[in-house]
């Protein structure tokens, strides 16, 4: 238990987090009623967006990986870790900012569901942001 406060333990949980964010993709469509959503669009559109979801769920599983198998080589300062740890930070960072700045309020306003949506991943993406960089800041 005690390895879970270390900057380690906290770099595999993170790790396991995305992991489980890249198979949630999965099931993803379900929740967001994404065939309903697109059943008026063109065929290629479709096959488009479902295969844009496919990618981004496996490169949550595998960003997610790297930390969940591999923590204390990422800590270890070399040039490869130290690279690795800021891409990860840059990317996350970048995705919670896209939670502010792209998707718009009309998406999860005044639907419950949404905006619980809407505040847990602002929580998780600052977290896993934060996670990142305190590791990369270590390592520095």
């Amino acid at each position: 238990m005690s390895e879970l406060f270390t900057l380690a333990g906290k770099l595999r949980l993170v790790g396991a987090v995305l992991v489980g964010m890249g198979l949630f993709h999965a099931v993803l469509p379900r929740f967001v009623d994404r065939p309903a959503d697109l059943a008026g669009t063109t065929l290629l559109t479709r096959q488009v967006s479902y295969a844009h979801l496919f990618f981004i769920g496996l490169a949550c599983a595998l960003l997610g990986l790297l930390p969940l198998c591999l923590a204390r080589d990422l800590l270890s300062g070399t040039r490869l870790g130290t690279a690795l740890l800021a891409g990860q930070t840059l990317f996350w960072g970048l995705r919670r900012l896209f939670e502010f700045a792209v998707f718009s309020p009309k998406l999860w306003r005044g639907d419950t569901f949404r905006t619980a949506a809407h505040i847990a991943l602002s929580l998780l993406w600052t977290w896993v942001t934060a996670v990142f960089a305190a590791a990369l800041w270590q390592v520095l």
